[in-house]
């Protein structure tokens, strides 16, 4: 049997999400006794496909068309549950974001397969497969059994360790016998370049409405430019258009897990929170010693972002020099 990992790409290159699934899934395979099979869909050169074997893919199979360098849906569900059949896979991997969210009931109609869904951690048992989960924004746990042959399981960002696991894989590819020909087009598409995507952050430096003004974000992204860091906001922020919506972190926004997380002014609402309860490590800076947002802090500094911002920096400047 095997663990199918569906390793989505970027313009030609792999990004951590996907080695986190690989990570999860060769951690899962040592207790099944299964291999890894790594899926790429989409043109990939041979020199990053190999970089999937280093972190536990036994097996990379790749499956190359013109006509799948635009998502689609339906082709891609058909993709991955032909190669899961032939492949005899058990269980499929993939990332619980929007494409993941997006394929994985698709592929579990279509192979009458249990999903667990936005998993935070490997499974307590295997036999029955039994695992975990946050539920109601990170307030609450939930134990999540799948019975069915075969399990989808998208998996949380930044929610496993990316660890690496070297093997030596064959590079396959692999031509499915449904038709790679969707109805779904792509125009006058914009990327983000030259910045750390949000939600693949390990470190974000977040501020608020106590930032008092946009022309004030001076220090936000000097910070965020020396730790190599996302630039993220509260939600009344993006609202006051001081900051750009695809920053708005949040139940209503983007939801997040970096390993740490900077609130700069922000007083904590629990539709904040909830977007962000599952950073490893929050450090919040507010005026207000009973801000909420303490509450949620690993670490906390009541004074103004203002005068703490440029100590800070100054600080961090020192340290890497």
């Amino acid at each position: 049997m095997a663990i199918l990992v569906y390793t989505e790409n970027w313009d030609g290159e792999f990004k951590k999400l996907s080695f986190e699934l690989l990570s999860y899934a060769s951690k899962l395979a040592e207790m099944t006794n299964d291999s890894v099979t790594a899926l790429s869909i989409g043109q990939v050169a041979e020199e990053e496909l190999a970089r999937l074997g280093d972190y536990g893919a036994q097996k990379i199979l790749k499956v190359e068309s013109e006509d799948l360098n635009v998502l689609d849906n339906q082709v891609y569900t058909r993709i991955i549950s032909e190669v899961a059949e032939k492949e005899a896979a058990n269980v499929i991997v993939m990332a619980h974001n929007n494409v993941g969210k997006a394929l994985a009931p698709r592929i579990a109609v279509r192979m009458k397969a249990g999903i667990g869904s936005g998993l935070t951690s490997m499974p307590d048992k295997v036999d029955p497969f039994v695992t975990s989960k946050k539920v109601f924004s990170g307030k609450a746990g939930s134990v999540v059994e799948i019975k069915t042959p075969v399990k989808i399981l998208t998996l949380a960002q930044n929610s496993i360790e990316v660890k690496e696991k070297k093997a030596d894989p064959q590079i396959e590819a692999f031509v499915p016998e449904c038709s790679t020909t969707g109805v779904t087009a792509r125009k006058n598409l914009e990327k983000q370049k030259g910045k750390v995507i949000l939600t693949d952050a390990e470190v974000v430096v977040s501020a608020g409405r106590g930032m008092k003004s946009a022309d004030n974000w001076g220090p936000i992204e000097e910070l965020a430019d020396l730790l190599g860091a996302a630039t993220a906001c509260s939600r009344p922020v993006s609202d006051e258009g001081w900051r750009p919506h695809n920053e708005h972190t949040g139940q209503t926004g983007k939801i997040i897990a970096p390993n740490l997380y900077f609130a700069f002014g922000i007083s904590g609402a629990i539709q904040h929170l909830a977007g962000v309860s599952s950073s490893k490590c929050i450090v919040a800076v507010n005026t207000d010693p009973d801000a909420p947002i303490f509450e949620a802090a690993d670490y906390g500094i009541v004074g103004d972002a203002m005068k703490v911002l440029p100590e800070l920096i100054s600080e961090i400047r020192q340290v890497k020099s």
